[in-house]
């Protein structure tokens, strides 16, 4: 097949690079911290995959030189576009009373992944590795790897997450061993200062299924009842919500006044008082999450709003990331309406 392929069938290319787009894609997102970044990456290293593969000699196996090609893909696309980041990162919370505010035009948040859908792994990748599969996809630690210098963020996902060894990441970057070994240091620590100590891997297998079918429950009713103290009571004292592309975010009492003043209030309750939002589980970077539907009085249905991620702490609500996106519900299996 690769030699039908270096002698320019399409087909036996697409072949043979198949087995390795969803893990590919997925390395781009931990590079880049969005689906779409992703996706233009992943289809521009296929298309030098493309071009070089007549050059390839076999002198490492075809993942790896797939994965040389993505990565230096996207070094090149991280020199071109601003960082990524969440609202907490962008500047500082905002005031209830003047409410989220507009969108920020310019494109620099990080985005969910869906991980379910395009088939993330569980557990390690490799003996070398030394975050999880869906570890390394949660928002808080794409969020943390947008802070690392290009390349030490690609020395850490290719060491750390994708388990390869020193030798092959240099081999990959055109550098040397003790020059990967010193990037990962200092990418090491940096992480560590600010990625959550405790991943939401650990924390769903800590709480366990009951509970976490619980929650799921529980937040679904508060949401679509719009009950603030039935919310209150799922939320850690010093909790966390923001609302990108808005920049806005508000934390500990300011989250329950905006939900009060903002999120439960207007448009969305009928003439007798009942509210007119429906509310779908998923899951999107390793974390629990809600597809959000308001009543369009035009199309007399429930219409996508804001894909909600939540981040746990035990078994309380400690952040809700809701990302006002609805045309991202379609990455996550979410229905494009749900009916009266």
């Amino acid at each position: 097949m690769l030699a039908a392929a270096q002698g320019g069938d399409e087909n036996a290319f697409g072949q043979l690079v198949e087995p390795y787009q969803r893990e590919l894609q997925a390395h781009c997102y931990r590079m880049l911290g969005t689906v779409q970044d992703s996706e233009d990456a992943l289809q521009d290293a296929m298309l030098r995959a493309w071009r070089a593969l007549a050059r390839f000699e076999g002198r490492s196996s075809l993942r790896s030189w797939l994965y040389k090609l993505a990565t230096n893909t996207c070094l090149d696309l991280i020199a071109k576009r601003p960082k990524r980041v969440l609202p907490v990162d962008y500047g500082p919370g905002g005031a209830v009373a003047e409410g989220p505010g507009p969108p920020i035009v310019e494109s620099v948040w990080v985005e969910p992944y869906p991980d379910e859908t395009l088939g993330v792994e569980d557990g390690l990748a490799g003996p070398e590795a030394r975050y999880e599969q869906r570890e390394s996809v949660e928002l808080a630690f794409i969020a943390a790897l947008q802070h690392l210098p290009a390349r030490q963020r690609a020395t850490l996902v290719l060491r750390e997450v994708l388990g390869f060894s020193a030798k092959e990441v240099a081999q990959s970057m055109e550098t040397t061993v003790p020059s990967v070994n010193s990037a990962l240091q200092r990418a090491r620590k940096a992480i560590e200062n600010r990625a959550p100590a405790i991943s939401q891997q650990e924390t769903l297998r800590t709480v366990g299924d009951d509970e976490i079918r619980k929650i799921v429950a529980g937040y679904m009713e508060a949401w679509e009842r719009g009950d603030v103290n039935a919310v209150a009571q799922m939320l850690t004292e010093d909790a966390v919500i923001s609302m990108p592309p808005m920049a806005s975010w508000y934390h500990g009492p300011d989250v329950l006044e905006f939900l009060s003043r903002w999120a439960f209030s207007g448009r969305l309750y009928n003439a007798e008082g009942k509210r007119r939002v429906r509310v779908v589980p998923a899951r999107a970077s390793g974390q629990l999450a809600f597809g959000t539907y308001s009543w369009d009085e035009e199309r007399q249905t429930h219409l996508p709003t804001v894909l909600q991620v939540l981040t746990l702490d035990g078994s309380r609500i400690a952040e809700v990331i809701g990302f006002v996106a609805p045309e991202a519900f379609r990455r996550f299996d979410l229905p494009a309406e749900v009916p009266a």
